[in-house]
């Protein structure tokens, strides 16, 4: 019943751009040194998403001090990792002398390339406080010719997120990647990425350019809302995936919701190339594969040392 209400809310929308392809729940899992996360990729039911290979939402959770978990040295090859945090702290260090700290809005889009060692850590002060901790990391594949390239970090402060809204106030977003509301990103992306992170009022909606050569997906941070030509409705901790069958992508949050409309919209081209994975490496063929593993347990990875 909950849902023919909420559909008889909004206005009928004209049948154009994309339809809604499938609606996926998350998993919960602990990963890193005990941290809990919601996944909803790759799991049974969506194995992957090219050219995305996972999606975790870490959290929201609450910790007390000293409580607070992470993910200690581990290595990557052959992808990037975007993290975005949202609240708490958390700290980075690499083999390659690279150290950061990312607070809330922060983002840091890592480009592994050739490889790397990764330590992910909560802050020093964070771990003393304890707090809400409450963030996302998207794993995006690199092209074959692009996967043994020098690791490189972009890292955002909130601050310079390009960020924008509609004349009505109803509908604002952050631009981490690509384009929306007429503000662009300050992120380089190897491949063609868009990744938005939208926040609707009741009553709020938009209608947002997805190329039709895009794989696209929203995901449900909060809330409810309605999804694609169909109007498909997605729940909190929901992943909607939409069909490559028009070139834009309807989001309403209708106006009896009582609360507001929080998602992430990512899209980005397929690369079509054959996937080797085994943990944090992704290559193109098993013996890159068995490469990855050799020069990680030799040490020609490096290792973090301060």
């Amino acid at each position: 019943m909950e849902e023919i209400k909420v559909l008889e809310e909004l206005e009928s929308k004209p049948q154009t751009g994309r339809t809604v392809a499938g609606i996926v729940n998350s998993i919960e899992t602990l990963e890193g040194g005990g941290f809990l996360v919601h996944r909803p990729f790759p799991q049974a039911s969506l194995s992957e998403f090219d050219p995305f290979l996972l999606l975790d939402e870490m959290g929201p959770v609450t910790v007390g001090p000293n409580q607070a978990k992470g993910a200690p040295d581990h290595p990557h090859r052959g992808f990037e990792t975007v993290t975005y945090m949202l609240s708490g702290e958390m700290e980075h260090k690499d083999s390659h002398g690279h150290a950061g700290k990312l607070t809330p809005g922060d983002v840091q889009w890592m480009t592994a390339g050739a490889g790397v060692i990764h330590s992910e850590m909560p802050s020093q002060k964070f771990q003393r406080s304890g707090g809400k901790l409450h963030g996302f990391q998207l794993w995006v594949n690199l092209p074959r010719t692009n996967k043994m390239m020098r690791p490189r970090y972009q890292e955002i402060p909130a601050a310079k997120i390009p960020s924008a809204s509609t004349e009505d106030g109803l509908v604002s977003v952050r631009v981490i990647a690509g384009e929306a509301l007429g503000a662009r990103a300050v992120i380089e992306t190897v491949t063609p990425i868009m990744y938005l992170h939208f926040t609707i009022a009741p009553g709020g909606e938009l209608s947002q350019p997805a190329p039709r050569g895009y794989n696209a997906f929203a995901y449900v941070v909060s809330g409810a809302g309605l999804f694609g030509a169909d109007e498909e409705l997605g729940r909190k901790q929901q992943l909607v995936m939409l069909a490559a069958d028009g070139d834009e992508v309807f989001i309403g949050n209708p106006a009896n919701s009582g609360a507001p409309l929080e998602l992430l919209l990512i899209a980005g081209v397929p690369l079509n190339e054959p996937v080797a994975r085994y943990g944090p490496f992704v290559m193109n063929t098993r013996a890159e594969i068995y490469q990855a593993i050799e020069d990680y347990q030799s040490g020609r990875m490096g290792a973090i040392d301060f």
